[in-house]
């Protein structure tokens, strides 16, 4: 179940509220009890869990090939400076 943020447009209050995709959205502020939480848009979270995912599936393995740098102008390996 995805967390929602939510805020109060009357007293800023702020709060997260553990909720199904189907429930609907809320709307009575807890602090001052007035009708004007509004839902706030956040980046969420994502784990895996539960077996065969492992923390270390997709990191480099340190054995990736790294480009060797571009040459220095000057040099006469590229078209600009021949």
């Amino acid at each position: 179940m995805p967390i929602y943020e939510y805020q109060c447009q009357s007293c800023g209050h702020q709060l997260e509220k553990l909720q199904k995709m189907s429930d609907p959205l809320l709307s009575d502020c807890p602090a001052c009890n007035k009708p004007e939480l509004v839902k706030l848009m956040s980046a969420g979270g994502f784990q895996l869990k539960g077996s065969g995912w492992y923390q270390t599936d997709f990191k480099n393995s340190g054995n990736d090939k790294k480009e060797a740098p571009a040459p220095a102008c000057g040099t006469g390996a590229c078209p600009a400076c021949e």
